[in-house]
């Protein structure tokens, strides 16, 4: 039997060609994932490790010491001077860093902002700072002056001796490039950007003078990081904390793997997706080919080979298809993770270098992944195989689906599919948190429900194509009754691309809804002309409401402010704004009470927070500010909060004392005139044309949400597209087989006159019937689970409405058929190809 399974798939290897393709494809998604996210993590790993190289024992404030606002801990420069004098310590060094933004030489932000950091040059007693080599130059030693990362400096040609514009929380600075280093720095060996400030400037600008972020110790011979360790805990304050430099460097590859791992959990699931649709091929294939072989098989059972033999042969053709598709896979895949790499560089995402990590675990995971979805998917038809009488050797008699199994199929279908819908309904009544897992085991088993629906949905609906297919004539009526002939291939090959677009057209409708509530709570809530920003979200620096507030256009200006405050035994984030013109920036519609006492003591306070606390207007209550101090605040209004504006909201004028810094996440204008090119110039002008500081108005901020979503669901359209893919291999592989198993029918066709061209039109849109049946379904099923999950989605985001996106769908439907067209050019080729003599003496 072994031998015979091996000669079966020698004999049938052009047939298994695109059951191995689809294999292959989800199993290089997969090794591909784990080779991408070993090799960024190890990158990543190696990077950082080399930023520990002179870190034996680390300082740094404990967070979970602070029992609240007023304890936030800080790093003197007096803890820094005794933790050096401590003996076994070689060097000490203080630093702090943040956000710097960096102009090129066109006035153009370098980098995407996130990756572009600033950091102190800590002189030690030799002026050097370990940290960093000067390569050019020398290092800052006073305001206006910095240095640049090697890397950095080539980029953008600056050179020793230029002046460079930089932003750290929103007013321009102009620069001296003073020296130009390399570094081991994580973020610049992953192509960041790094800044260099003396100590003193860069106290300023990240903390305050005299204090530090994080005090680095390096032991002297002898003395381990542990005995080191102990030394330093003896003379820190109860806020700090001290960590070995080997904690620090296991911390650091923990928080890399956490960080990867959702990529790699994402990336997996479209995997799955792949492979999951491959399951419909392999099974459609493997029922075909025990179709054709029918005689085969049946006269191996008559000459002596039990069922348990004929299910093994069958079941080990299905073992060296998934052997050679998780080899070939595999390195596929390796080719997949480089191509990632390189199209992440291309975009500008930081990506450090380093080789490609093929773990044995990623050999193992891919080449178990392509055997045991193949078996598995190729059980049934096995099973199937089986059950073949011997007595069908002696006739050409299959047996075929009897009434009552077609009976029994159908209803569980209908529960299947009821029992689904009724838990995706369940899940749209509760809270986000609750209805994950209600509406998700409700679509999986709905999506399984339809499937084992479609031989009878099929003919209704393949039915209702008829009248197109008739204005193709004998050709449309032949693909109609092709198409219908074979419910059960039809419904398998329909379902692969059926997934694909379910799941294309549930994101395209809940991004349209999501993107349609954000534009509408903004239009509503934002009566403001511009909101002032960081083009990496960071704060802005009061000077920045100064500046705007000096402009003659300017007729009102309020700051959004963020800072913590404990309230009732909980730490609540209060809002600071202008009480004088947030009522002209801000539209708020209000439950009780007004703006109108706002201003000192009296606060406004969105419903939820009202509701929680049990306050009403008149109602008073004690809050602790940032700095630890207490004060008593008034209840003025209730406002309805929405994901803009949700929050206590008090006056800068009582807030901003209380602010260890005082800055702000956005600044609300409004101008005279309204909205106009020439306003938003004068005011990037004002701002002395700062590249990190983003001026923008209603219509503006609606364009960048809308390229976010069109961004991410780009992206996801890119992941999916491997499912579609395989979908297609499904439609080429059927049509192939099927044109097989009818070559005798054809022959007959092409004998009683039907030509060339029109068997080609025959098998092409016999093709373009299946595919616009799984596009239909999916598209279906799509706006279904996008209407639900957006009822979730609305209970959180008020202002969200459904959006269904008819050109898209339309698209998608015009995509389907495409895909019909293209997988039916070889089938119809071969198909028209065919002697027809040898044709209809071929058993």
């Amino acid at each position: 039997m072994l031998r015979t399974a091996v000669r079966n798939v020698l004999a049938h290897k052009a047939r298994l060609l695109m059951t191995m393709l689809a294999v292959l494809l989800g199993v290089a998604f997969v090794s591909g994932t784990l080779v991408f996210t070993s090799t960024l993590s190890t990158a990543f790993q190696k990077s950082s490790e080399k930023g520990f190289d002179h870190v034996d024992v680390a300082v740094r404030p404990d967070s979970s010491q602070s029992s609240g606002p007023g304890d936030a801990p800080a790093l003197s420069q007096q803890l820094l001077e005794e933790a050096a004098a401590l003996p076994g310590v070689a060097e000490a060094t203080g630093s702090v860093s943040g956000f710097a933004a960096l102009a090129d030489k066109d006035g153009k932000l370098v980098g995407q902002g996130w990756s572009t950091l600033g950091a102190n040059h800590y002189a030690g007693e030799d002026g050097r700072d370990d940290r960093y080599t000067m390569r050019d130059g020398r290092a800052p030693e006073r305001a206006g002056e910095i240095a640049l990362d090697a890397k950095t400096a080539e980029r953008t040609g600056y050179e020793v001796g230029d002046t460079v514009r930089t932003s750290v929380n929103g007013p321009v600075r102009s620069e001296k490039v003073t020296g130009i280093f390399t570094t081991d720095d994580g973020n610049v060996a992953a192509g960041g950007t790094l800044v260099l400030f003396d100590t003193a400037t860069a106290q300023r600008l990240y903390a305050a003078p005299g204090e530090f972020a994080e005090i680095t110790l390096t032991a002297a011979p002898g003395t381990s990081q542990a005995a080191l360790r102990g030394a330093v805990e003896e003379i820190l304050p109860e806020t700090a904390e001290a960590v070995t430099g080997e904690k620090l460097a296991a911390d650091q590859s923990k928080a890399i793997e956490e960080e990867l791992s959702g990529m790699r959990t994402a990336m997996l699931v479209f995997a799955g997706i792949a492979l999951f649709v491959g399951v419909f091929i392999i099974a459609n294939t493997f029922t075909m080919l025990v179709a054709q072989r029918t005689k085969e098989l049946a006269l191996m059972r008559a000459v002596g080979a039990s069922r348990r033999q004929v299910t093994r042969s069958v079941l080990i053709e299905a073992l060296v298809v998934g052997a050679v598709a998780g080899v070939t896979g595999l390195a596929a895949g390796v080719g997949v993770a480089a191509g990632l790499r390189a199209l992440m560089g291309s975009l500008g995402v930081t990506v450090p270098d380093g080789p490609l990590t093929v773990t044995g675990t990623t050999v193992l995971v891919s080449l178990a992944v392509g055997t045991v979805i193949t078996v598995l998917a190729a059980w049934l038809p096995a099973r199937r195989a089986a059950k073949i009488p011997p007595v069908a050797a002696m006739s050409s008699l299959h047996a075929t689906p009897t009434t009552r199994g077609l009976v029994v199929r159908n209803s569980i279908g209908s529960v299947l599919v009821a029992a689904g819908a009724g838990l995706v309904l369940l899940g749209t009544g509760m809270d986000a948190d609750a209805a994950k897992g209600p509406m998700g085991l409700g679509a999986a088993v709905m999506v399984i429900g339809v499937f084992v629906l479609t031989p009878l949905l099929s003919r209704p609906l393949i039915a209702a194509a008829g009248p197109l297919l008739r204005v193709f004539g004998v050709s449309g009526k032949l693909a109609r009754q092709n198409a219908v002939r074979n419910p059960r291939r039809t419904a398998a090959t329909a379902s692969a691309l059926m997934i694909g677009l379910t799941l294309i057209t549930g994101l395209t409708v809940l991004a349209g809804g999501a993107q349609r509530g954000i534009e509408k709570m903004t239009a509503e809530s934002l009566t403001a002309d511009y909101v002032v920003s960081m083009a990496n979200f960071s704060t802005l620096s009061p000077e920045v409401e100064e500046k705007l507030a000096a402009d003659e256009r300017v007729t009102a200006v309020s700051p959004l402010r963020s800072s913590p405050a404990e309230i009732g035994g909980d730490t609540e984030w209060v809002m600071g704004v202008s009480g004088e013109d947030i009522g002209d920036l801000l539209s708020m519609d209000f439950t009780d009470g007004s703006l109108a006492a706002f201003g000192g003591t009296k606060v406004v306070v969105d419903d939820e927070t009202a509701e929680r606390y049990g306050w009403e207007v008149g109602s008073t209550f004690p809050a602790t500010f940032e700095d630890g101090e207490r004060g008593e605040l008034t209840v003025a209004g209730v406002y309805e909060g929405n994901e803009m504006v949700r929050s206590i909201m008090l006056d800068t004028s009582l807030l901003d004392p209380h602010m260890q810094r005082v800055d702000s996440m956005q600044i609300l204008v409004k101008a005279e005139g309204g909205v106009s090119e020439a306003t938003q110039s004068a005011l990037e002008a004002a701002l002395g044309d700062n590249p990190a500081i983003l001026v923008q108005d209603k219509e503006a901020m609606s364009e960048a949400i809308a390229s976010l979503f069109t961004f991410m669901l780009n992206m996801l359209y890119g992941l999916l597209a491997m499912a579609v893919i395989v979908a297609v291999l499904g439609v080429v592989n059927t049509l192939a087989m099927s044109v097989f198993e009818r070559s005798s029918e054809i022959g007959m066709l092409r004998a009683i006159g039907l030509d060339r061209r029109a068997v080609k039109r025959m098998v092409r849109l016999e093709s373009v019937v299946i595919s616009l049946f799984g596009g239909v379904m999916g598209i279906g099923l799509g706006v279904f689970f996008g209407w639900a999950a957006g009822e979730i989605i609305g209970s959180v985001l008020t202002t969200y409405e459904l959006v269904l996106p008819w050109g898209r769908m339309a698209v998608f439907l015009a995509l389907a058929g495409v895909v019909g067209v293209l997988a039916a050019l070889w089938p119809a080729r071969r198909a028209a190809r065919l002697n027809m003599l040898a044709a209809i003496k071929a058993e």
